[in-house]
């Protein structure tokens, strides 16, 4: 249904059925649309903000593009209402589903915010419009600091801020907190959020460079399950922090051969420029635990092509330290319907990054380069510590749609990540 909505207004009969609010969810998810760009869009094509579910809020209704030749400025227009599909549930209680609904809509939130983030291109997604766009949740209760280069060179987070030194739009990281629970120490999401990838000095291959505005996918991931919380009041703590930069080639980029120095007092060679992602998340997965110091901490990361070698786009990839806490991100996904397939750590695995000039070199060549990838995250892990990293390269956008999302950015994790919630962090 969510994939004919079209412009159409759809009447579903589901009578007394049990299932009643995860159709109109499922009608949602799979109904979303991202149009906002296109001037004339496919008439069989659904209209922008079809989803029967509330849009999401903070998001600019005119989005700007930069034009290539100077000031002007390309001006998307916004869907009229009378272009927008309506669907209208009937069902014996419709106060029950109404209800239900509430939970549901906050769900349908977050993964619309997170494919938002996703999808938009990074003329208009600098690393200063997430930041602002994350800002504006102070309105949903959340509580958000943006901490500038300044900060982030005082604190000692060289890794992270020699990705970004190449591009003018200045690096950032954004903390957000959720305070819903009692004093118990919070969960806490950690995201990559390269807004775009050029892969630096080590540049990519143009075929499919464009693609490289969803490299913030974990951040946006974070981004949508901290909305979702707000949205539903979730009794947890939990806190979330992204790494926003640029991996752009320039003058001042770092380059293969440099040695820097991490946070947490790590020297690490760099081999290779376009294994970025860990050298950000290395830096605010230090900073979280030495902050906030989290019952469990959870990094998500669009981290590796080798996942996708490995798991296709059906799958994410889950690494732990923590068999327990594995479990539960397995199960949660599983509930959801979100694949999720947990991969190896070991020691052995250590000898592939080892470096001759530094602690360690940031990457380990192609043999196992998601595993590699993730020995070396779980290096800036201090012992003791509850830790997950899951690789979402090949599910964050995938080739073609998939049950609940159409082609493009799918939002997986968001749902994840609030059943994990739900089920092993909130207060009763």
């Amino acid at each position: 249904l969510g994939a004919k909505l079209g412009r159409s207004h759809t009447l579903v009969f589901a009578g007394g059925h049990k299932l009643a609010g995860e159709v109109a969810l499922g009608l949602a998810l799979r109904g979303y649309d991202f149009s906002v760009y296109q001037t004339k869009p496919a008439t069989d094509a659904p209209a922008s903000g079809s989803a029967p579910l509330p849009e999401s809020e903070g998001q600019a209704p005119h989005a700007v593009l930069g034009d290539a030749q100077g000031d002007d400025r390309l001006e998307a227009p916004a869907a009229p209402v009378s272009d927008k599909a309506r669907v209208t549930m009937m069902v014996k209680e419709p106060e029950v589903l109404a209800k239900a609904a509430q939970s549901a809509a906050a769900v349908a939130e977050g993964v619309f915010f997170t494919r938002d983030l996703v999808n938009e291109p990074a003329n208009v997604l600098t690393t200063s419009d997430f930041a602002d766009r994350l800002l504006a949740m102070r309105e949903l209760g959340l509580e958000v600091e943006v901490l500038d280069e300044d900060e982030l060179a005082k604190l000692g987070m060289r890794a992270l801020l020699a990705v970004g030194q190449g591009s003018e739009s200045p690096s950032k990281v954004v903390v957000m907190r959720w305070n819903g629970g009692g004093d118990e120490a919070p969960l806490a999401l950690v995201g990559k959020g390269v807004v775009f990838d050029t892969g630096g000095i080590s540049i990519k291959p143009g075929a499919g460079m464009e693609e490289m505005t969803m490299d913030m996918g974990g951040a946006g991931v974070v981004s949508g399950v901290m909305r979702t919380l707000a949205l539903r009041r979730a009794k947890a703590n939990v806190v979330g922090l992204v790494g926003l930069v640029e991996n752009m080639p320039d003058g001042r980029a770092y380059r293969p051969g440099d040695i820097l120095k991490s946070m947490k007092g790590d020297t690490i060679e760099v081999v290779n420029t376009d294994a970025e992602g860990r050298l950000v998340l290395a830096d605010v997965l230090w900073y979280t635990q030495d902050r906030f110091k989290p019952r469990a901490m959870i990094n998500l990361a669009t981290l590796t092509g080798a996942v996708i070698i490995a798991l296709g786009h059906d799958n994410a990839g889950v690494f732990s330290n923590d068999d327990a806490l594995a479990d539960q991100i397995l199960a949660a996904a599983k509930a959801e319907g979100e694949g999720a397939w947990r991969l190896p750590l070991g020691p052995s695995y250590d000898g592939l990054i080892k470096s001759r000039l530094a602690d360690m070199k940031n990457s380990g060549g192609r043999a196992a380069g998601s595993i590699t990838a993730a020995q070396f995250l779980a290096r800036f892990v201090t012992e003791g510590q509850p830790w997950a990293h899951i690789d979402i390269a090949g599910v964050t956008l995938p080739p073609s749609a998939t049950d609940l999302a159409p082609r493009g950015a799918t939002g997986w994790g968001v749902m994840t990540l609030d059943r994990l919630v739900r089920d092993g962090f909130e207060t009763r």
